[in-house]
């Protein structure tokens, strides 16, 4: 069973081709995750457990999420990370977690995909082309990492040097605390109200008052709301403004393009 998040598309691309080409079932696990939906999940087949990175981590409210899931059949878990180049201790806090659980950890996979976080300067967006490669490599790499998951054998990653997690472990969360504030978005004129921004929001931040969105203060910057705006309607201050929004659909043309791979 594979079990992802995705704001933005590029983690469900990479769950769904994992699935597809393991022929196993995949969960979006939005819908669980807003309704804190802790119902059993069992699976014959080894858990796949597919997210992006926010600050060196697995998204804080995934954590907590996982955390409080209760998972039965087969006790082999993997885990799949996207981001924009450095997946941190995210590898390492996943093992802890599911070994309390009394899971096999079975290892993770790291796929540098496009950035995705157009709110801040300090990380700027990649060119076309240089979101064109990453997918492609991304592509690739799903091969490899799906004979491994069916030779039954484990993921390997690079070695976390006690250095990072002894930075990575204070920062997240003085980061999430202080940084991923949801004060600064708002909506143009160009909003339709069709409430998208409502459904995709993980934390249930955003209302609709007179059919405009209304950000509340918990937020994680997952870039759900502004990336998948089909009007491109939302802003976050001055920093977004003349910035293309990113999001893994407009660059589907992509692997649409890639040879079909039948199922063995």
């Amino acid at each position: 069973m594979i079990l992802y998040f995705s704001a933005t598309g590029n983690t469900e691309y990479i769950a769904k081709e994992i699935a597809k080409q393991l022929d196993d079932e995949c969960i979006n696990l939005l819908d669980r995750v807003k309704k804190s939906d802790h119902s059993v999940l069992h699976s014959d087949k080894p858990f796949i457990i597919c997210a992006p990175v926010y600050v060196c981590e697995m998204p804080r409210f995934m954590s907590k999420y996982l955390k409080k899931q209760t998972f039965t059949g087969n006790r082999n878990v993997y885990f799949v990370f996207t981001s924009g180049g450095y997946c941190g201790i995210s590898g390492q806090l996943a093992k802890s977690m599911f070994r309390k659980k009394k899971m096999n950890y079975c290892g993770h996979a790291e796929f540098k995909m496009p950035r995705n976080y157009v709110t801040n300067d300090a990380y700027p967006m990649l060119s076309r082309e240089e979101v064109e490669e990453r997918i492609i490599k991304s592509h690739e790499k799903i091969g490899p990492v799906v004979a491994d998951i069916k030779a039954g054998r484990k993921l390997t990653s690079r070695h976390i040097f006690l250095s990072e997690t002894i930075i990575t472990v204070p920062f997240n969360p003085i980061w999430c605390k202080f940084k991923l504030r949801a004060k600064d978005f708002y909506s143009t004129d160009k909003c339709i109200g069709c409430g998208k921004c409502v459904k995709l929001c993980p934390l249930n931040n955003i209302t609709l008052n007179k059919r405009k969105p209304v950000w509340g203060n918990n937020c994680t910057h997952c870039m759900a709301c502004i990336g998948n705006c089909p009007t491109q309607a939302i802003e976050y201050g001055t920093v977004t403004q003349n910035k293309e929004q990113y999001n893994f659909g407009k660059y589907r043309y992509i692997v649409d393009s890639f040879p079909k791979k039948n199922k063995d």
